[in-house]
């Protein structure tokens, strides 16, 4: 999926002073003066393959027992494409702005079987600063996903200057009552070592340790054990926080139930870290971490997914 290379986002009328070439660039004048208009997005553009691993409570319909852990170690492609020119916000009581961003489609597929498991087509934005609301930069993600959710979430960054190697916190995936953090319920099947007909088994479970299972975000940091990090760009987003007012997650009818939920996102977490190795000139390297909450049953089910990267193309 790209963009065709004759779109160009033209406001009309134009908003600001800068002038933008086909490529969506500043002008040549600018260039030299301006920061890049995506700011730390900008090293986001290219392809990125890798391998990472996914853990999911999904609701089991009938019988005693209402859900099921899939655990999955993946394999995915993801690519950003720069979106040419600027995104023009209209405004009525703040002026008008200007964004940046780039379209981007990802691919998940279980590296033990086979199966696909996700396709997300989405846009990363670059938001200026405004006065009404009282913002100052933040980076907005747009996506969605075919089971039936589209998100919307909105954060922050911090540049490769003030974290030079990532610090990559603990990932938990035990379900708690919702509204309530801290009213955790662990479940059997988050120990490998029980057997169960409600997790995933044989074949799915190859190389899947309890350690992993434990807190996902070990794999990432296992990943870069003994690397050389030496500049990282950290981008944060969540679909509700009270630090940005905007943000939010939609689902389908089918999700949202009637009764009672079938399985409702309610909220989307994650943080990518764009990597540099041994001060090379463009990060080659992108790691992340997503948490989305799914309600169902009563309780807040953390469905994490983590992934490390290298850069392609």
């Amino acid at each position: 999926m790209e963009l065709s290379k004759s779109f160009v986002f033209e406001p009309l009328p134009p908003i600001g002073e800068s002038q933008m070439d086909q490529e969506g660039e500043f002008g040549v004048a600018a260039k030299a003066k301006a920061p890049h208009p995506l700011g730390r997005l900008a090293d986001l553009r290219g392809k990125w393959q890798g391998t990472g691993f996914n853990t999911i409570w999904r609701p089991h319909f009938g019988g005693d027992v209402a859900h099921f852990l899939e655990l999955n170690l993946t394999s995915e492609t993801l690519e950003f494409q720069r979106i040419a020119g600027a995104i023009p916000n209209r405004g009525l009581v703040q002026k008008d702005v200007n964004m940046f961003g780039l379209n981007y489609l990802q691919q998940i597929t279980d590296r033990n079987v086979g199966a696909g498991l996700h396709f997300e087509p989405g846009i990363f934005a670059r938001v200026p600063a405004t006065s009404d609301p009282k913002e100052g930069v933040t980076v907005v993600r747009m996506a969605t996903i075919p089971h039936g959710t589209v998100i919307l979430a909105q954060g922050d960054s911090t540049s490769a200057d003030e974290t030079p190697r990532p610090e990559i916190p603990k990932a938990s995936i035990v379900p708690f009552t919702i509204g309530d953090p801290q009213g955790l319920i662990e479940f059997e099947e988050m120990d490998l070592k029980t057997k169960t007909k409600f997790r995933t088994a044989g074949p799915g479970l190859k190389g899947i340790t309890q350690k992993m299972v434990n807190d996902p975000n070990s794999v990432l940091r296992e990943a870069i054990a003994g690397q050389n990090i030496t500049s990282t760009i950290r981008i944060s987003t969540s679909t509700k926080t009270k630090a940005v007012r905007g943000g939010g997650v939609a689902n389908t009818a089918f999700l949202v139930g009637d009764s009672e939920p079938n399985a409702v996102a309610a909220k989307v977490t994650s943080t990518f870290w764009l990597e540099k190795l041994d001060n090379e000139a463009r990060a080659s390297q992108l790691q992340y971490t997503q948490t989305v909450l799914l309600d169902f049953s009563g309780l807040s089910w953390p469905h994490v997914t983590v992934a490390t990267l290298r850069r392609v193309e």
